[in-house]
Protein backbone atom coordinates (compact mmCIF):
# COMPACT_ATOMS: atom_id res chain seq x y z
CA UNK A 1 0.00 0.00 0.00
CA UNK A 2 2.79 2.51 0.79
CA UNK A 3 4.82 1.87 -2.68
CA UNK A 4 1.40 2.54 -4.26
CA UNK A 5 0.87 5.46 -2.44
CA UNK A 6 4.34 6.59 -3.01
CA UNK A 7 3.86 6.02 -6.74
CA UNK A 8 0.96 8.00 -6.85
CA UNK A 9 2.45 10.66 -5.56
CA UNK A 10 5.03 11.08 -7.83
CA UNK A 11 2.49 11.21 -10.70
CA UNK A 12 0.91 13.85 -9.46
CA UNK A 13 4.21 16.06 -9.32
CA UNK A 14 5.57 14.71 -12.16
CA UNK A 15 1.87 15.61 -14.06
CA UNK A 16 2.14 19.19 -12.60
CA UNK A 17 3.36 22.17 -14.92
CA UNK A 18 6.69 23.71 -13.72
CA UNK A 19 6.22 26.95 -11.80
CA UNK A 20 7.44 29.60 -14.19
CA UNK A 21 9.95 31.79 -12.75
CA UNK A 22 8.89 35.40 -11.98
CA UNK A 23 10.83 38.17 -13.46
CA UNK A 24 8.99 41.09 -11.88
CA UNK A 25 5.57 42.51 -10.97
CA UNK A 26 2.62 44.90 -11.50
CA UNK A 27 2.88 47.98 -9.22
CA UNK A 28 0.64 49.62 -10.84
CA UNK A 29 -2.28 49.53 -13.48
CA UNK A 30 -5.38 51.56 -14.33
CA UNK A 31 -8.10 51.56 -16.82
CA UNK A 32 -8.24 48.78 -19.41
CA UNK A 33 -5.08 46.27 -18.79
CA UNK A 34 -4.09 42.63 -19.03
CA UNK A 35 -1.56 40.06 -19.20
CA UNK A 36 -1.42 37.68 -22.28
CA UNK A 37 -0.07 34.36 -21.15
CA UNK A 38 -0.22 31.46 -23.83
CA UNK A 39 -3.80 31.69 -23.87
CA UNK A 40 -4.67 33.05 -20.75
CA UNK A 41 -5.66 36.58 -20.01
CA UNK A 42 -4.55 37.87 -16.66
CA UNK A 43 -5.99 40.76 -15.03
CA UNK A 44 -3.57 43.00 -13.65
CA UNK A 45 -3.26 45.01 -10.44
CA UNK A 46 -0.39 45.55 -7.58
CA UNK A 47 1.39 42.51 -6.71
CA UNK A 48 0.72 40.46 -9.81
CA UNK A 49 3.98 38.20 -10.90
CA UNK A 50 5.43 38.09 -14.14
CA UNK A 51 7.17 35.90 -16.52
CA UNK A 52 9.02 35.84 -19.45
CA UNK A 53 7.13 35.34 -23.03
CA UNK A 54 4.50 37.33 -21.07
CA UNK A 55 2.51 40.17 -23.63
CA UNK A 56 1.09 43.61 -22.18
CA UNK A 57 -1.62 44.59 -23.42
CA UNK A 58 -3.75 48.10 -22.48
CA UNK A 59 -6.84 49.89 -24.01
CA UNK A 60 -7.43 53.43 -24.54
CA UNK A 61 -7.26 54.45 -20.89
CA UNK A 62 -4.86 51.35 -20.32
CA UNK A 63 -1.52 52.13 -17.84
CA UNK A 64 0.48 49.83 -16.29
CA UNK A 65 3.90 50.18 -14.32
CA UNK A 66 6.29 47.34 -13.48
CA UNK A 67 9.34 46.47 -11.90
CA UNK A 68 11.35 44.07 -12.57
CA UNK A 69 14.01 41.58 -10.06
CA UNK A 70 16.88 43.79 -11.52
CA UNK A 71 15.38 46.92 -10.67
CA UNK A 72 14.27 47.99 -14.68
CA UNK A 73 10.70 49.88 -14.50
CA UNK A 74 8.49 49.90 -17.49
CA UNK A 75 5.53 51.95 -17.82
CA UNK A 76 3.21 50.84 -20.31
CA UNK A 77 1.03 53.85 -21.64
CA UNK A 78 -2.65 53.44 -23.49
CA UNK A 79 -3.13 51.52 -26.58
CA UNK A 80 0.19 49.54 -26.42
CA UNK A 81 0.73 45.76 -26.83
CA UNK A 82 4.77 45.12 -25.03
CA UNK A 83 6.52 41.47 -25.27
CA UNK A 84 8.21 40.47 -22.85
CA UNK A 85 10.07 38.24 -24.91
CA UNK A 86 13.03 36.73 -23.17
CA UNK A 87 14.42 37.57 -19.62
CA UNK A 88 16.83 35.87 -18.02
CA UNK A 89 18.63 37.26 -14.77
CA UNK A 90 21.66 36.13 -12.20
CA UNK A 91 21.11 37.87 -9.48
CA UNK A 92 24.72 36.92 -7.75
CA UNK A 93 26.74 37.79 -10.63
CA UNK A 94 23.90 41.01 -11.28
CA UNK A 95 24.37 40.08 -15.18
CA UNK A 96 21.82 38.57 -17.71
CA UNK A 97 19.80 39.34 -20.89
CA UNK A 98 16.33 41.07 -21.37
CA UNK A 99 14.29 41.07 -25.04
CA UNK A 100 11.36 43.42 -25.55
CA UNK A 101 8.90 43.52 -28.46
CA UNK A 102 7.01 46.78 -28.29
CA UNK A 103 3.98 46.26 -31.44
CA UNK A 104 2.53 49.67 -30.67
CA UNK A 105 1.83 52.13 -28.26
CA UNK A 106 4.28 53.46 -26.13
CA UNK A 107 6.76 52.36 -23.01
CA UNK A 108 8.86 54.36 -21.03
CA UNK A 109 11.89 52.49 -19.41
CA UNK A 110 13.95 53.23 -16.72
CA UNK A 111 16.74 50.57 -16.96
CA UNK A 112 18.07 48.01 -14.14
CA UNK A 113 21.04 46.32 -13.87
CA UNK A 114 20.78 43.66 -17.00
CA UNK A 115 21.17 46.77 -19.09
CA UNK A 116 24.56 47.97 -17.41
CA UNK A 117 26.06 44.43 -17.56
CA UNK A 118 26.88 44.32 -20.84
CA UNK A 119 27.02 45.86 -24.68
CA UNK A 120 24.34 43.58 -25.73
CA UNK A 121 22.40 42.39 -22.67
CA UNK A 122 18.84 44.85 -23.32
CA UNK A 123 17.09 45.37 -26.19
CA UNK A 124 14.02 46.58 -27.02
CA UNK A 125 12.40 45.67 -30.81
CA UNK A 126 9.68 47.79 -32.68
CA UNK A 127 8.51 46.61 -36.16
CA UNK A 128 11.37 48.77 -37.52
CA UNK A 129 13.92 49.02 -35.15
CA UNK A 130 16.06 47.59 -32.59
CA UNK A 131 17.45 49.53 -29.95
CA UNK A 132 20.34 48.43 -27.75
CA UNK A 133 20.21 49.98 -24.24
CA UNK A 134 23.20 50.39 -21.77
CA UNK A 135 21.86 52.05 -18.41
CA UNK A 136 20.02 54.62 -19.60
CA UNK A 137 16.22 56.16 -19.20
CA UNK A 138 14.61 56.39 -22.75
CA UNK A 139 10.77 56.41 -24.10
CA UNK A 140 9.57 54.25 -27.11
CA UNK A 141 6.67 54.99 -29.21
CA UNK A 142 4.95 52.94 -32.13
CA UNK A 143 2.16 54.22 -33.73
CA UNK A 144 -0.23 52.22 -35.22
Amino acid sequence: MRKIIMVLMATVVASQPALAAEIGRIKRSVGMAAIERGKEKVPTAPGVQLQSGDVLVTGKDGQISLTFIDDTRFAVGPNSRVALTRYDYDRTRQTGTFETSVNRGSLAVVSGQIAKSGKDAMKVRTPTSLLGVRGTRFIVEVGK
